[in-house]
């Protein structure tokens, strides 16, 4: 679709285990992408989530830094695994096809590729993120938990991150100014990354509650995909 693809492919082929390695390929990924490709705007966006949730565990500001940058880590490789599958033609997502079809739609605000991909990650990747880290270490995904308590206090910082970037982002791809008022503003105002973000964590309850249960937890990420599929073609509505 672009030209710059194979080099977006050959920079995910980097191993990933820490923070820092999340944020460097990110910042590849941003390097590379132009201002007509909704993928920057989302890979930005959520490099902007990227540092501010490394800049809160270097500083001593989580009760489990471990989980939370083990989290960081296993979220964003689900989002690196969906756009290397769509890079190589491989099944992946119906939320994540949605976004990625559209990465060179000019009709579209920057802003509507950032939430579209804000949405597939938080409102399917992330549930699956959180099982595979409790897993990892042992924990269950329990509301009220030390580590719930970390992934909560997230909430507030990273709300305020996506209301600048709602206003900073509201120009079509090419940086061009939208009509006034209208289906863009109805539509990205009622998105809230808090609202999805708990959402998430209970959905990981779920899923960890039917971890054993492989015919049921095949249907209930199926019914994930295609609520955020859903969502995302909402969100991605050309601008008249």
């Amino acid at each position: 679709m672009f030209d710059y693809d194979a080099q977006i492919r050959a920079a995910l082929q980097v191993p990933l285990s820490s923070i820092a390695d999340v944020v460097t390929l990110m910042r590849t990924i941003d390097t590379l992408t132009t201002d007509g490709d909704g993928l920057k705007w989302f890979n930005g966006l959520y490099l902007t989530v990227t540092d501010a949730v490394g800049t809160r565990a270097a500083g001593g500001g989580f009760a489990d830094a471990g989980f939370m940058a083990a989290l960081d880590v296993e979220f964003a490789r689900l989002y690196f695994s969906a756009l290397a599958d769509f890079l190589d033609g491989s099944a992946l997502p119906g939320c994540w096809q949605v976004l990625f079809a559209a990465r060179a739609d000019r009709r579209l605000a920057r802003i509507q590729c950032a939430l579209a991909g804000m949405n597939a990650h938080i409102n399917h990747d992330l549930a699956f993120a959180i099982v595979s880290t409790c897993q990892a270490r042992d924990i269950a995904p329990d509301d009220g938990s030390v580590q719930h308590g970390d992934f909560t206090a997230l909430n507030a910082t990273l709300d305020s991150l996506i209301e600048t970037a709602k206003t900073g982002l509201d120009v079509r791809l090419l940086g061009d100014a939208l009509p006034p008022l209208g289906v863009v503003e109805n539509t990205i105002a009622g998105w809230s990354m808090s609202a999805a973000r708990q959402n998430a964590w209970s959905n990981a309850e779920i899923l960890w509650s039917i971890r054993g249960l492989p015919l049921l937890s095949d249907r209930f990420a199926h019914g994930l995909d295609g609520v955020a599929s859903v969502i995302g073609k909402a969100l991605l509505v050309p601008v008249p």
